[in-house]
């Protein structure tokens, strides 16, 4: 090959090669000198702001608060004091004073018969007193009445011996053979022992022959002794057929084993 044919080559290769090195150059400049990117690497730590303690980035000094890329400081309002905390609000309410909209404390206005309480947000009426809209209203107690530890509920009790009848505490009618039982619902009285409630009265219990008292909540009031059964309004001896046994109440019978009961007696099993 002629050199007058290979120098047009060398040119056309070195003035390619030039171009490419100026391209890339161009590209590392504008990489290098743009300030978004600069940015990007390193945020700048704006005034009352130091490094956060762990990890990366910054976090605002103690009475202030971030706001977008910057620290405002907390304005504590009046009756009130910073709590130098990076959370909430960064401040509260001094004892007494009760914050309002997030942004003023109010005095807690205690009134009378009330006292504050001790969380110093609000107030509570004394014993003896009771809150109707917004006040502490002493309590009136009717005679035979007593102050309630549950002012929920009601703010007096009726005495022992007395019922809640409207605004006052009427003595309970107790009849004869009965005792007072101290419960809350239900008939306030109960029938002493061998005697049963009927009609609002203590009756006697009526205990058969052969028969014996039983104080269960339930049944006439007494049972049949062992050997004998209930009958109409008493105890029948019980006639055991052959080959049976009084069962273990003692009031009733039962088959021998092997036996097998059938018109009331007791027949051999096949």
């Amino acid at each position: 090959m002629g050199i007058a044919n290979v120098l047009p080559t060398l040119t056309s290769r070195s003035a390619k090669a030039s171009a490419e090195l100026l391209a890339l150059a161009f590209v590392a400049l504008i990489a290098i000198g743009s300030p978004s990117s600069v940015q990007a690497q390193v945020a700048p730590m704006p005034a009352n702001a130091q490094p956060q303690s762990y990890g990366e980035g910054w976090e605002c000094d103690r009475g202030y608060r971030r706001d977008g890329d910057e620290c405002l400081a907390v304005i504590v309002p009046e009756n009130a004091y910073a709590t130098n905390r990076t959370y909430g609000a960064g401040w509260e309410c001094l004892h007494g004073f009760q914050e309002v909209d997030d942004a003023t404390c109010l005095e807690v206005m205690v009134p009378d018969g009330g006292y504050l309480d001790p969380s110093g947000q609000s107030w509570s009426c004394l014993r003896g007193y009771m809150e109707v809209d917004g006040l502490c209203l002493e309590v009136v107690l009717p005679p035979n009445a007593y102050l309630a530890n549950n002012v929920h509920w009601s703010a007096w009790l009726c005495d022992r011996g007395y019922e809640i009848d409207g605004d006052t505490c009427v003595k309970i009618a107790v009849p004869e053979n009965a005792f007072l039982n101290g419960s809350s619902y239900g008939r306030p009285w109960t029938c002493e022992r061998k005697f049963f409630e009927n009609d609002g009265l203590c009756e006697a219990v009526a205990v058969p022959e052969n028969a014996y008292f039983d104080d269960a909540s339930y049944g006439p009031g007494w049972k049949c002794n062992r050997g004998f059964a209930e009958s109409d309004d008493g105890c029948k001896e019980i006639d055991l057929p052959d080959n049976a046994h009084l069962d273990r109440s003692g009031n009733r019978w039962e088959c021998h084993r092997n036996f097998q009961r059938s018109r009331g007696r007791c027949v051999l099993n096949d």
